[in-house]
């Protein structure tokens, strides 16, 4: 029997968990449990992606679904034998710049850095937490968001502000940085001979941000300070004009924890369409106000796309990654749409189909379609750290 490494991403109401070989790091299992505050259900699926378990959950909460899991992979103890967890990490802050095994003083470090990430640190946390109690002896890596953005330079980093906020950690963060990393060890591979050009990879999901990238190095992103920057996401406002805050507080009367709720969990699509968060469900409906929101969400991504190309001076390729980019040709083709000033040539049947590279081969610049996979990276960096 092969020893195993299980990867935890923790959200606000799901929770993906993969188990790999240490060896070859093959995957063997896929589980997702999601409605974790509603009525939670949970799906296993083999390498194969048949699924072999699905039933719901009789409780709700982070705590009882991982319980749940932990008795299934108990149940095959005769195939499965964890030997190292590794587990995404929404925010490392100025102090973990590459995966660490987590122990105490990580774990105290990284409940500092919840005010940077209230949507997703807690969950992480708690998912270590819950972990390190079933599982005390194995080995746990904490893989972060934000590191893959550490070779950006200060003054991308750095926001107009007087020079002491900067070394107290007020700077450009960046995330979904474990996606991105995915998604440039692949360059070689799908992009050839713009493997190490100049590439703007679009991780398009519930949340959504962009990384510019030369050399396969992230040198500027969308999302800055705290994952509620940049592009306009499912419940995220994403890039607001501040004084509108400061209005809500001084005129509208609005106490910050409710600032911070409609920031964070009722604004973007939700918000403008007044109906859902869920793009899928937006592209199903035929509310003028859904449509709205689409078309405002597809042109804010590329207006925000545009603007990182002055960093790594000139474009190559674009890539689309993450669920609403990997699925969704219709929004892959309004936002091309509205960039095709500069070149890009979408061909229709190619990305209907989700094909590798969606433009024409005379389209000055290259578009792709990469499905991202963070629980390989995680599960990369964990065996490397078990070593």
């Amino acid at each position: 029997m092969d020893d195993n490494i299980i990867t935890i991403n923790a959200g606000s109401s799901s929770i993906k968990f993969a188990i790999y070989t240490l060896g070859d790091l093959k995957l063997l299992y896929s589980i997702l449990i999601e409605d974790l505050q509603h009525i939670p259900n949970m799906r296993i699926k083999n390498s194969d992606g048949d699924i072999v378990l699905q039933s719901s959950l009789k409780e709700q909460g982070h705590h009882f679904a991982i319980a749940e899991l932990v008795k299934w992979i108990e149940s095959k103890s005769d195939e499965i034998n964890i030997v190292a967890i590794g587990h995404r990490v929404v925010h490392g802050g100025t102090k973990f710049l590459k995966p660490v095994v987590i122990d105490n003083s990580v774990i105290s470090e990284l409940k500092k850095i919840i005010p940077l990430a209230p949507l997703h640190q807690p969950h992480n946390i708690e998912a270590i937490e819950v972990f390190t109690a079933i599982y005390p002896n194995i080995t746990q890596a904490a893989c972060f968001d934000t590191a893959f953005h550490d070779t950006q330079e200060d003054i991308v980093k750095s926001y107009p502000l007087p020079e002491k906020y900067f070394n107290e950690g007020v700077i450009r963060y960046g995330f979904h940085g474990l996606s991105y990393e995915y998604i440039c060890s692949t360059l070689d591979i799908n992009l050839k001979d713009n493997a190490n050009g100049k590439v703007i990879i679009a991780h398009l999901g519930n949340g959504a941000s962009m990384c510019a990238v030369s050399n396969k190095m992230s040198k500027v992103t969308t999302m800055g300070f705290t994952a509620l920057d940049g592009l306009m996401m499912g419940t995220r406002a994403g890039n607001i004009d501040p004084g509108i805050i400061l209005y809500l507080a001084e005129e509208c009367k609005m106490q910050l924890n409710q600032i911070k709720s409609l920031l964070y969990k009722e604004s973007g699509l939700k918000g403008v369409s007044g109906l859902s968060n869920d793009m899928r469900e937006l592209l199903q409906s035929d509310d003028e106000r859904a449509k709205f929101a689409i078309d405002m969400f597809c042109l804010v991504a590329a207006r925000s796309l545009s603007g990182l190309i002055p960093v790594i001076g000139g474009l190559d390729a674009v890539i689309f990654t993450a669920g609403v980019g990997e699925n969704s040709p219709l929004i892959r083709e309004k936002i091309c749409n509205n960039l095709g000033w500069f070149g890009i040539k979408i061909n229709k049947k190619s990305n209907a189909l989700n094909d590798l590279c969606i433009s024409y081969a005379d389209s000055d610049i290259k578009v792709y379609v990469i499905p991202t996979n963070e629980e390989l990276i995680i599960a990369r960096h964990t065996k490397e750290l078990f070593a």
